[in-house]
């Protein structure tokens, strides 16, 4: 499919691309191809798209013999036409709406889904937070992100990439496989190639309880707070700890007080939450 025929789509909708949105709607066939191939899609799955746009990836789903599709858009001239492409299949359900706004119970159903996403680029990184807290309604996804915020996500410890995002995502998945997708793929064309992930559930999760949970996301926000700082002034600034305090916690954790966040794996991270005093208490002003 050649630029015009995206063009004249969104014309004929009413719809002007919006960098302000972050709207680049794929074009490449067999781009769209790869992607739902790496979902792994089976018979009778229940699939969420989120920003279906044009339906280029949503087309492609609908052809196979899935049980449910939920398409999230936000735009309400796309939403209208995705409704009437859609009218006569009954496992298709729009909903107008931000993601980002929709709690997990709106979506309905209750077989794990499989998430589909050519992401807004603007937004890609606080609809991964989202889906992460949706982790126990999901049984794989694949995401198309920026590069540059691909490239973060899958780091690994001690690379120059690695970093809170890494460490955040890397609690609830396993990255299964990722390519990059050039730039000319979308319309209009970004300034910037993007890149495509696939997640796997971590299993079993590095946390037993809603308090384990929470307090491994505070000691990364916390960590991750001045990555160039050492970890004894990073968390004594972000968690308002005294010197004896964090360093006995540091000491239980087998971890080197001068190190930097960059060098934490996941495994480390949790030692250290849970060496940590508890409750945890992030120093907003500083964290």
């Amino acid at each position: 499919m050649g630029a015009a025929a995206p063009a004249g789509a969104l014309a004929i909708a009413g719809v002007q691309p919006h960098k302000s949105k972050g709207q680049n709607f794929l074009v490449q066939p067999r781009v769209a191809d790869r992607i739902v191939a790496a979902a792994a899609i089976a018979p009778g799955d229940a699939v969420l798209e989120i920003g279906p746009g044009l339906g280029m990836l949503t087309e492609r789903i609908a052809a196979l013999p899935v049980s449910r599709i939920v398409l999230v858009e936000l735009d309400e001239r796309l939403a209208a036409r995705l409704a009437a492409r859609y009218a006569d299949d009954r496992r298709v359900t729009i909903v107008n709406r931000d993601f980002l706004a929709i709690d997990a119970h709106e979506l309905g159903g209750t077989a794990p889904y499989r998430v589909v996403a050519n992401l807004p680029f603007n937004a890609a990184a606080a609809i991964l937070e989202r889906l992460c807290a949706m982790h126990p309604r999901i049984s794989r996804m694949v995401l198309m992100f920026q590069r540059e915020v691909g490239e973060r996500i899958r780091a690994a410890t001690g690379t120059s990439a690695y970093g809170a995002l890494s460490a955040y995502t890397a609690i609830y998945w396993k990255i299964a496989g990722h390519f990059r997708v050039a730039a000319g793929s979308f319309h209009p064309r970004p300034k910037v190639d993007a890149e495509v992930l696939s997640f796997a559930p971590r299993d079993p999760l590095p946390f037993h309880s809603l308090a384990g949970e929470q307090a491994l996301l505070t000691t990364i926000r916390a960590a991750f707070c001045a990555p160039r700082k050492t970890l004894r002034n990073a968390l004594a600034t972000a968690l308002a700890l005294d010197g004896p305090a964090l360093e006995a916690a540091l000491a239980r954790a087998a971890i080197d007080p001068a190190a930097r966040a960059a060098t934490l794996a996941l495994g480390d991270l949790i030692r250290l939450a849970h060496a940590l005093p508890q409750p945890l208490t992030l120093n907003h002003r500083d964290a």
